[in-house]
């Protein structure tokens, strides 16, 4: 099988104004970028707004591990296996971020004969919005340092800066640094750091944001610093609003793009699950659901993170209502939550499946919580045998009582995942979906960190100290007690140690830090050792990327 650049670079796409007639918007309200990538016209959009909406699927997965499941390659084969069935479907996915794509992870444009096109643009800068999103966030910061600079009339205390600076790449010698230094034409000298640039609450606004006027309104609540007396100093008060939605009113328009076999797939914003949110756009999402039937959207990492924080924070903010789940699980992964090592992966072993089959029970338990009937795609692979998979749609249905369905899409694109799209579309049909999310507004913030680690995680109890409890009811005190919460922690284990696999139960989560971002709309509290700025691996992806003799990029996946 090609590589998937290539299978990319082969493909015929069509015109994008012909993918966005699928959708009934006309050439008129796009904003084309090139043949084959267009923004939607934001005064188009707004005169969309009361337009009923479609079903919302969201695809999610069982706690990721390094043999790979394939979540956004299922969510581009569900799309496409629901225009496979006559449905108007659209997909909905986060833009790429560079760090990750000349790191470790690669690209986010899904694989096989389930891409979103054109791949490498996508992935390599695509319409800007990431630059846009950081020149906005680290505008913010030079008007802070200016505004100390400049006499320091609002009384900042250097001391309390809590905006960091940031950039979209992986650069640990950037985590903590010190700036201003080089004498007085440079400032007042004080501890920096940068953080990658699908962390910054720039980011989370901007995929929040459901207007233009909803944005910079986010962007004003922002709090940047605090004075002596900790009061807090907000954006507004910088008088930066203005100029970060300045930069950010052309990205802010949705991009559409196309699947290798035509349907049309929004691709817009880029938080992590890990350190963010991780969900795309609610531009994004709203625009889907007001012009197609069916709209599959992604959250990242597994559902203890992506899926809960796309129902209890994006789903609670934008008034979502999901009518059902897809949780991708593979053979492969299972084996590695029943102990077996990756180079012994390729050899069956129901034994290992049965033990880390609790990880993916666990997922399915909790999006229940949630009142999300789900469905189990299980993305398969070459070295799956027969009796694996067998033993796996079994387990599913009987221990479980939900379908699972074997999907190919990878290899066989739309006829791989035709089964999937039916199992979906009878999920939505049935009417079972009774969304709700996992905790009510008016709990006391620690309770809502408490009641994820617990009913999601598995855990016995968090711990905090002293400081981050006061700083919680500081949160509250200042109005802000009704956010939900965003937990930071790792993606790999239910727990904070990412080498416990499984479905680990009674462990501790510690929370070392709280952070509140007042603009987006949530409170993030970090869980163990996690980093907003990622660091490279020994071996980075991007030594292998470059350009052949004809000016052609390789080494992209």
């Amino acid at each position: 099988m090609k590589p998937d650049i290539e299978i990319a670079r082969s493909a015929k796409l069509a015109p994008i104004a012909d993918i966005a007639a699928k959708l009934g918007i006309s050439a008129a309200d796009l904003h084309p970028y090139g043949k084959y990538i267009a923004k939607i016209d934001l005064d188009y959009l707004h005169q969309t707004e009361t337009r009923p909406l479609g079903r919302l699927v969201l695809v999610t997965a069982i706690s990721p591990t390094p043999a790979g499941e394939g979540k956004t390659t299922t969510t581009v084969g569900l799309g496409d296996g629901l225009s496979r069935l006559g449905k108007r479907a659209a997909i909905c996915l986060r833009e790429p971020s560079l760090g990750p794509c000349f790191g470790m992870k690669g690209g986010a444009a899904g694989g096989g004969f389930a891409q979103v096109v054109p791949m490498e643009s996508i992935n390599l800068h695509f319409t800007g919005d990431f630059h846009a999103i950081g020149a906005a966030h680290n505008l913010l910061a030079a008007l802070l340092d200016n505004h100390i600079y400049w006499g320091n009339g609002l009384g900042i205390d250097q001391r309390r800066v809590v905006l960091r600076r940031v950039m979209d790449m992986n650069d640990r010698a950037l985590r903590q640094i010190v700036s201003s230094l080089g004498g007085v034409a440079n400032g007042f000298p004080r501890e920096d750091g940068f953080d990658i640039t699908v962390a910054s609450e720039v980011m989370a606004i901007f995929c929040l944001a459901k207007s233009i006027h909803d944005l910079e309104a986010r962007l004003a609540r922002m709090i940047v610093a605090y004075t002596r007396e900790h009061t807090p100093i907000t954006s507004s008060a910088l008088k930066a609003p203005g100029g970060m939605a300045v930069l950010l009113k052309d990205a802010l328009a949705p991009n559409l793009v196309q699947s290798l076999e035509g349907t049309p797939a929004f691709v817009h914003g880029g938080p992590f699950a890990n350190i963010a949110h991780g969900c795309n756009s609610v531009m994004a999402t709203t625009t889907a659901l007001r012009h197609a039937d069916y709209v599959v959207t992604e959250a990242g990492f597994g559902a203890d993170l992506g899926a809960e924080k796309f129902f209890d924070i994006k789903c609670r903010s934008a008034g979502l209502t999901p009518s059902a789940a897809v949780v991708v699980a593979t053979v492969r992964a299972l084996k590695m939550h029943g102990g077996v090592a990756r180079a012994d992966l390729t050899h069956e072993n129901i034994g290992a499946i049965d033990r880390g089959f609790a990880n993916l029970a666990r997922h399915i338990t909790n999006l229940r919580a949630f009142g999300v009937p789900p469905v189990v795609a299980i993305n398969r692979f070459a070295t799956d045998t027969d009796a694996e998979l067998h033993f796996l749609v079994a387990a599913c249905r009987e221990r479980l009582g939900v379908d699972a369905e074997i999907a190919t899409h990878f290899a066989d694109g739309s006829r791989g995942s035709e089964a999937m799209a039916r199992a979906v579309v009878k999920l939505c049909e049935s009417g079972a979906a009774d969304f709700r999310p996992l905790y009510p507004d008016n709990m006391p913030l620690v309770e809502k960190i408490r009641t994820i680690a617990r009913k999601i995680y598995g855990a016995a109890d968090i711990v905090i100290d002293a400081k981050v409890a006061d700083d919680l009811k500081t949160y509250e005190t200042m109005g802000f007690g009704n956010l939900p919460v965003c937990i930071a922690k790792t993606q790999y284990s239910f727990s904070t140690d990412p080498t416990l696999r499984g479905a680990p139960s009674g462990h501790m989560v510690p929370v070392r830090e709280v952070r509140l971002s007042a603009g987006a709309g949530f409170v993030v509290a970090i869980c163990g050792d996690i980093m907003t700025m990622p660091g490279l691996p020994r071996e980075p992806a991007a030594e292998h990327i470059g350009l052949d003799a004809h000016g052609l990029v390789q080494g992209l996946f």
